[in-house]
């Protein structure tokens, strides 16, 4: 994982009327590659770092992106704070995750039907794939389709602690062809910290499910059709289903149904079976243990996520909210 499958082509003379929009947390290794990237087609490169103590800023400071620094909550939390507080004076806004690469194929893309789009099209569906030790996901559920760029107040954010979408607020979406590649260069140990992390905020969003403490999501209509067809086989199949064995079930779904196994016994395997079921069955583990804080102390979900998990969830719906 600590190779670079895909490097950030020539800067091109002809850019889009766009502003993109990159999260960071000592991301050293990759904001280069991602401004480089971004480059290609925004006239105006915003950072939005939590307080890195790495070099990330300052290499973000020299490629000319500006940054700003926001303690980080969540990744809604974080989107959200940078759409109400950036001065964003271009027509599009883009979202770009600081290990993700835009091809050369989308970039041409969004220059040439960005400045050509329909007055009722507000937003475009870019394809992403991931790739783990060297290898590109395609198959076990991907590419995964998602709003990554939207006319400047057109679109918000669904508040959730995991599996946050972009979601149009008024006219239609189109895709463009391309995609971004998550080409992360940090070793398995990072990535499994990270996934814990993950986890965490996917067991919040599990529990909230259940219990309900969390205002209503945005409409699903508003959602790509894959990720409307995903959340609904989510809330009538999955969370039906006993904590643990759906991680097992989701993992061979996954890997026979959706095919994952042609991306092979090496990356493709590990990534399917730490992503597809190691994952989820951490995420299962988290949640019985805060209903087991619940019944053990007498408190509500809340109070117990807050004991067990050292998060207060409520954050997920205010600004500048710490964990607990």
């Amino acid at each position: 994982m600590s190779h670079s499958l895909f490097t950030a082509p020539p800067r091109s003379n002809r850019l889009a009327d766009l502003t993109a929009i990159i999260l960071t947390f000592n991301e050293e290794k990759h904001i280069e590659r991602c401004i480089r990237s971004a480059s290609e087609v925004a006239r105006c490169i915003f950072v939005i770092d939590s307080f890195s103590d790495d070099r990330t800023v300052a290499i973000a400071e020299s490629f000319g992106a500006r940054v700003r620094q926001h303690e980080f909550v969540n990744h809604a939390a974080q989107l959200d704070w940078a759409l109400d507080n950036l001065p964003l004076n271009t027509e599009w806004v883009m979202r770009v995750d600081a290990d993700e690469v835009i091809t050369p194929t989308l970039a041409e893309q969004i220059r040439a039907k960005l400045p050509l789009a329909a007055k009722n099209v507000n937003g475009f569906l870019v394809c992403r794939y991931p790739t783990f030790m060297g290898t590109i996901i395609r198959h076990g559920g991907f590419p995964q389709w998602s709003l990554r760029l939207w006319r400047k107040g057109t679109a918000e954010i669904e508040r959730r602690w995991m599996d946050e979408h972009m979601v149009l607020t008024t006219g239609e979406s189109e895709r463009l062809q391309g995609e971004y590649i998550d080409d992360n260069l940090n070793n398995i140990t990072w990535w499994t910290n990270k996934h814990n992390g993950y986890a965490t905020r996917e067991a919040i969003d599990l529990l909230n499910r259940k219990y309900e403490f969390l205002p209503k999501l945005a409409d699903a209509g508003k959602l790509t059709s894959q990720a409307r067809l995903k959340r609904w086989l989510k809330d009538h199949f999955y969370l039906h289903l006993p904590l643990g064995l759906r991680a097992f079930l989701l993992f061979f779904y996954r890997m026979s149904l959706r095919l994952g196994f042609l991306d092979g016994m090496g990356g493709g395997f590990a990534f399917h079976f730490l992503q597809g079921f190691w994952y989820r069955f951490l995420a299962d583990v988290k949640v019985r243990e805060v209903e087991r804080r619940m019944h053990s102390d007498n408190v509500d979900c809340v109070e117990a996520i807050k004991r067990e998990l050292g998060i207060d969830p409520i954050c997920a719906t205010e600004n500048n909210c710490k964990s607990a």
